[in-house]
């Protein structure tokens, strides 16, 4: 399960404060999360009032105003505001994008883009540059690539699979479990299992990252939050997400998934020189013929 966050942590200056207060809502103080309640409601309107106001429309004091402020890792009051009109000017926050049963398809599109590009932008911001690196270097050196999934992480899974073959690096992808410790069970020294899970609590995959371990091989953990699989993978990739509770909001886990592998296989081609470079493009030569030439 995520940690919960110390109320000493102070954001990061790209962090989207409006989700801070969201996933930090339920960690609290009772009266803390009166003022955070009323901010959610209307972020704009806290822009322009002073400390009394807010306290007033939260119905607590003032001093419960400033220590919420620093609950959430403000350095007061005025921080605050000004973490405020900085998450606000990046767009929707994704807790005004939640669809509505009397949402029209145009406002359906609408906070459907809205939920998703300010989902990626909070994942952006939380991807560790020295896991993307050392998950790169496991994959460019990989004889044998394995991707399990189960789900929407099958279809990440997938995805992956048809893009690591362009590499000259043979590819399989098993989103059935039985599948998965067949394949698991012919691993070897220098084959890397890459095991995809949103909640990292898959009792399957922990079961096959621990048998393709004992078989030698790397096992790469791609996964949503610090869950059980961790433990039984060599090298984890975090792409944290928004909590996604509505059930119309798209399933932002696969989406920010896809965008990684996306990530990885293109760190991974760059790596591959030249030759790589020409033999991919010859490929794509023979592709277009399959296409239909109206000229």
């Amino acid at each position: 399960m995520p940690r919960k966050p110390r109320v000493s942590e102070t954001i990061g200056t790209n962090e989207n404060i409006i989700e801070t207060v969201r996933t930090r809502l339920d960690f609290l103080r009772k009266s803390d999360r009166k003022v955070a309640e009323v901010v959610l409601e209307d972020p704009r309107r806290i822009l322009h009032a002073t400390v009394a106001e807010t306290a007033e429309w939260a119905g607590v004091s003032q001093p419960t105003v400033i220590r919420f402020c620093t609950s959430i890792g403000c350095l007061g009051y005025q921080d605050f505001k000004l973490r405020l009109a900085q998450s606000l000017a990046l767009g929707t926050p994704a807790t005004h994008s939640v669809i509505l049963p009397s949402d029209g398809p145009e406002a359906v599109a609408e906070k459907i883009f809205d939920y998703t590009i300010t989902s990626l932008d909070w994942v952006r911001n939380r991807l560790d540059g020295q896991a993307i690196r050392k998950a790169v270097d496991i994959l460019a050196n990989a004889k044998r690539i394995e991707f399990f999934g189960f789900g929407a992480s099958g279809i990440v899974a997938r995805d992956a699979q048809q893009k690591f073959p362009l590499f000259d690096v043979p590819c399989g992808v098993e989103i059935d479990s039985h599948q998965q410790i067949m394949v698991a069970s012919m691993l070897s020294p220098g084959d890397v299992l890459v095991v995809i899970s949103n909640t990292a609590a898959t009792t399957s995959l922990l079961d096959t990252a621990e048998l393709a371990r004992k078989r030698g091989a790397v096992v790469l953990g791609l996964v949503g939050m610090h869950g059980p699989l961790v433990e039984h993978c060599d090298h984890v990739v975090l792409v944290e997400t928004l909590e996604n509770t509505n059930i119309y909001t798209p399933t932002i886990s696969r989406i920010a998934a896809l965008a990684v592998i996306d990530i990885l296989s293109t760190a991974v081609a760059l790596r591959r020189g030249e030759e790589h470079v020409e033999s991919f493009g010859e490929m794509k030569k023979h592709l277009s013929y399959l296409r239909t030439d109206d000229d």
